[in-house]
């Protein structure tokens, strides 16, 4: 059977060109290499909890157009992301704000807490910074830094923040207001029943074949299909030919705990090194339910190889220099698109996948 299309991944920029494609009449082969759609941003019910299986996805953005879009296909909450961080058991807000600086320095003016971070930045002198750490510290102090933002950069990173690029952390948001918002955007939530429900009625009508490897039998795929929208990892569709792109990988401990309520927050970064997971995720708060249980996710970063699952580009400039080599095969090909965080090697937000599907399916049809 030929198909008009054939799209490769079931994640938010595969299903969102299912869904519009079909909408246009064209005959559409999905297939998805997990056994569940939705990609990393699926949710799995527990006895009513909805569980993040591949860590915390909260929805943000600035722009109306996507906001309403994704509200097409589920009613979203009011969650406000306030993670809180424990550092050798004392707790701060984040983000960096009047909150926090209480908590540290005993400030209560913006006055006070600018003056306090002046002082700590002007002890060093650091004009030029050569790593992440002195970057960090000409931007913030040594408090916040060492504080806040050395142990967790190093766990994520598996590197000494001495050994990062300074560029990793350009800038860091600080607040001279009492706003545990972590984020600036105008629109936030979560969508009430989780996120699967969303690719679910996104790929309705459409055939979906889960547990299927384009790899397995790509000759095959390739001439299925007129064309091919593909979100896999671009080097693995070249056959890794000029070498691997790099990532970090993630590790989730979950477990069931037998309370209500074991942090009383989403999300608690832990930021001291010694403790070897990032943060703990608490999923109940994401979209409330009463229960007796709750469950809990240990978030471990670990070295990527191929086979893992990648989460997080390595951005230096190697993978950078490669990726450019891949990008232009990917140029160059007639009937084959590469799209998402995966083909593009790029950190992206949901909202960030939403609109380059859009502009990308503008630009299509």
């Amino acid at each position: 059977m030929k198909y008009d299309y054939l799209i490769v991944g079931s994640g938010l920029f595969g299903s969102i060109c299912a869904y519009e494609l079909k909408k246009k009449g064209y005959k559409i082969l999905l297939i998805e290499k997990r056994n569940h759609i939705a990609g990393n941003i699926y949710t799995e019910d527990n006895n009513g909890i909805k569980v993040h299986k591949y860590g915390a996805h909260i929805f943000h953005t600035d722009k109306k157009i996507v906001w309403d879009y994704i509200n097409s296909f589920a009613e979203f909450n009011r969650f406000t992301n306030s993670p809180i961080a424990n550092y050798k058991g004392k707790l701060y807000n984040l983000p960096f704000n009047m909150n926090t600086f209480y908590q540290l320095w005993g400030v209560k003016t913006p006055k006070e807490a600018h003056a306090k971070i002046e002082e700590q930045k002007q002890l060093y002198h650091i004009e030029n910074p050569k790593n992440l750490e002195e970057q960090a510290i000409s931007l913030i102090g040594k408090d916040i830094y060492e504080i806040l933002i050395k142990g967790y950069t190093e766990k994520q990173w598996g590197r000494k923040a001495t050994e990062l690029p300074p560029f990793i952390i350009n800038r860091l948001p600080v607040r001279f207001t009492f706003d545990n918002n972590y984020f600036n955007d105008k629109y936030q939530g979560i969508p009430i029943g989780g996120y699967t429900q969303i690719i679910e009625k996104m790929l309705d009508g459409v055939e979906v074949k889960l547990n299927t490897n384009f790899f397995g039998d790509k000759q095959s795929y390739l001439n299925i299909a007129d064309k091919i929208i593909y979100t896999g990892p671009i080097d693995q569709f070249y056959d890794y030919q000029y070498g691997t792109l790099e990532y970090r990988s993630l590790h989730f401990d979950n477990e069931t705990v037998n309370e209500p309520n074991f942090q009383g927050n989403a999300v608690v970064n832990y930021t001291e090194f010694d403790i070897p997971y990032t943060r703990i995720i608490e999923h109940k708060h994401f979209d409330y339910i009463d229960t007796e249980h709750t469950i809990i996710t240990k978030e471990y970063p670990k070295d990527w190889k191929i086979g893992d699952e990648a989460y997080y580009p390595i951005n230096n400039d190697k993978n950078a220099n490669l990726y450019k080599r891949y990008k232009e095969l990917a140029d160059s090909e007639k009937h084959v698109y590469f799209g998402g965080r995966l083909a593009e090697y790029k950190y992206y937000d949901m909202h960030h996948v939403i609109e380059k599907a859009l502009n990308f399916l503008e630009i299509l049809l």
